[in-house]
């Protein structure tokens, strides 16, 4: 992947018809907040930069908009979706921004206040895993806020209700505490995989909440390879995702193998991306072509695009973390990345993928 190639301003723009195919960079100190006789207050402030994916390269962009800087701490933003964080704020009230959307300006911009978190017996509320919702707005009123909590708990919300509350829910199945959570446009559900992708639970806001809707195992056909080259995957850290194509209404699962490099830094970096496809009986094949496809991997929901419409590269899969940025080539094996301490790595879909969600599960062009 290229580096940066370019960076400016982009002096008063406030909206963007198509907010562009990003990932949050960080936030250039400019001063302090100030109340209504000018006067500095707390939190000190930033403008957002992030970099735009929208064409063939990359380039960081410094908005106009203004955040607060301490959403780039872990405390700050605890998760995000389609750009809205999830944030403790005021002492600890849990509360949605949607400063990290690059198409909303400061002054228009919209915070929701939520109940108080309820921590249930043997749980925990202050490490989230990560944040899913069933649209791309919570204004909506159908809307669903699910928040994946590390170890037992999830908890789900209506934020558009007037009277809304949590509905939390222990999960049993210790195999699922470190999953990470994904709404399904395609089976209306939050589907989350177990560990090591044996099997996938389904949760909405329906009946029996103390069990998954649907609990379903997975038959797996798996590359063949060298003897040490499993023994060398077998020593990495893995970790499984699911992501839904809109545009083939395909399922994948994404499997993720890191490992320390022999440096002095001592970082883990990513080794391999295995795809498996959901076919029509429910098995998971291994493949090495998604077709014209790409998936963006981050700390928000995963999402997929057609990459002709986005210009992007097919068959391959972006991914961001804390310390690396990359693209992995599926049908190549192929890896290109760069290191940086990147504070909030958020993939944000672009407006069209949003509008798409929207539109009652139809198919985004």
């Amino acid at each position: 992947m290229s580096d940066f190639t370019q960076q400016r301003h982009l002096v008063g723009a406030r909206f963007l018809s198509e907010t562009p195919l990003c990932h949050i960079y960080g936030i250039e100190h400019c001063g302090y907040s100030r109340d209504d006789y000018g006067r500095p207050r707390y939190p000190e402030i930033g403008r957002l930069m992030i970099t735009d994916f929208t064409g063939p390269s990359c380039w960081t962009k410094v908005l106009e908009k203004t955040v607060r800087m301490d959403l780039m701490t872990e405390t700050g933003t605890m998760g995000a979706s389609h750009g809205w964080a999830f944030t403790l704020r005021y002492g600890g009230i849990p509360h949605l921004l949607d400063d990290l959307n690059p198409g909303v300006s400061d002054s228009d911009g919209c915070e929701i206040s939520l109940p108080d978190l309820v921590t249930l017996p043997h749980c925990q509320t202050k490490l989230v895993t990560n944040v899913a919702m069933s649209s791309s707005s919570p204004h909506d009123e159908d809307c669903i806020l699910a928040i994946k909590f590390a170890g037992p708990q999830l908890s789900l919300i209506r934020p558009a209700q007037e009277n809304k509350e949590w509905v939390n829910i222990k999960i049993e199945d210790p195999s699922f505490f470190s999953s990470r959570a994904m709404y399904s446009n395609r089976d209306k559900k939050f589907a989350m995989p177990a560990s090591e992708g044996t099997h996938i639970g389904y949760w909405d806001l329906g009946e029996n909440l103390e069990k998954p809707k649907a609990q379903e195992f997975c038959d797996f056909f798996t590359p063949e390879l060298l003897k040490s080259e499993w023994e060398r995957l077998d020593s990495c850290v893995t970790s499984v995702e699911l992501v839904e194509s809109r545009t083939t209404d395909e399922m994948f699962m994404v499997k993720r193998f890191t490992e320390r490099n022999g440096f002095n830094d001592g970082r883990m970096e990513e080794r391999r991306i295995w795809v498996f496809r959901q076919d029509s009986s429910s098995t998971w094949c291994f493949t090495e072509n998604i077709g014209d496809l790409c998936i963006f991997l981050s700390n928000a929901e995963p999402f997929c695009l057609k990459a002709s419409s986005h210009q992007k590269c097919k068959n391959s899969i972006y991914f961001i973390d804390k310390s690396e940025r990359g693209i992995f080539i599926l049908g190549d094996k192929y890896k290109t990345s760069n290191f940086n301490k990147f504070t909030a790595p958020y993939f944000i879909p672009p407006q069209s993928y949003l509008d798409a969600n929207c539109s009652n599960g139809s198919h985004s062009p």
